[in-house]
């Protein structure tokens, strides 16, 4: 089953051609891998698959973007980036206490049974590998976690709302390595439930959690095949010279 459609995908940031003809389809219960330097527009095509983009005044796009076989501008926004959750590079948690982050997005979509509420917090802390460090201190200002565990618990925010696909923007970058595996082992467990599309500039870590990936380079698709492949047999000559570290 495919989640998400782009053909002939073109995006513009002013002056910026940002995205040129991509075509790509995300399949569900994937981890796709997106890696390229910087500029390469991996981030801008993460950015559409939620409609972030929308917000930058000088956006514009031409081409296609299908949700589930739906038109992505045709699908009201609120309720596509409930079905298409995001956690970006810097961990960001509410001012409120570990309970209330991950309780904010059940309540603000109507959820007001707090029996239902802490079933959906303890299920989405234990999703996100975070449960057990925490449990005994819910009530504790998010601001108390650690980098790692911070970024855990946006995670689990993010899955409290249950969305059909996760967006990682680079959510690793500024984790220390114990941290990372744990965020990975999370990824791992998730695509048994979600769709998951992951932007990394470690090409260790695309490699590690990734079913497929996708190399960007100067806004266009240069290479999408198994994983596997593209780290061993690249077919493009620029996806090996990426890999091996020759730029970039």
């Amino acid at each position: 089953m495919v989640k998400f459609t782009a053909r002939n995908l073109n995006i513009w940031f002013g002056q910026i051609h940002a995205l040129k003809n991509v075509n790509i389809e995300v399949e569900a219960n994937e981890i796709l891998s997106v890696i390229g330097p910087s500029n390469s527009g991996k981030t801008s095509f993460l950015r559409m698959l939620n409609r972030l983009n929308d917000l930058n005044p000088g956006f514009k796009m031409n081409g296609e973007l299908e949700f589930d076989k739906e038109e992505i501008r045709k699908i009201d926004v609120e309720i596509l980036r409930k079905r298409v959750g995001m956690v970006f590079a810097l961990p960001l948690p509410l001012p409120l206490s570990i309970l209330e982050n991950v309780a904010y997005g059940v309540r603000m979509h109507g959820e007001k049974d707090r029996n239902r509420i802490s079933e959906i917090v303890e299920r989405s802390l234990k999703q996100a590998y975070l449960w057990d460090e925490v449990k005994d201190r819910l009530n504790v200002s998010a601001f108390k976690l650690s980098g790692g565990q911070q970024q855990r618990l946006c995670i689990a925010r993010t899955l409290a709302v249950e969305p059909e696909v996760i967006l990682f923007d680079e959510p690793c970058s500024g984790l220390d390595p114990i941290s990372t595996a744990k965020v990975e082992e999370a990824m791992l467990k998730l695509k048994k439930d979600y769709t998951i599309v992951l932007v990394t500039n470690n090409v260790k870590q695309a490699a590690r959690v990734g079913d497929r990936t996708a190399f960007f380079l100067s806004g266009e698709l240069v290479e999408l095949d198994r994983t596997e492949k593209i780290f061993t047999a690249p077919s493009d000559t620029r996806t090996d010279g990426y890999i091996r570290g020759k730029f970039g």
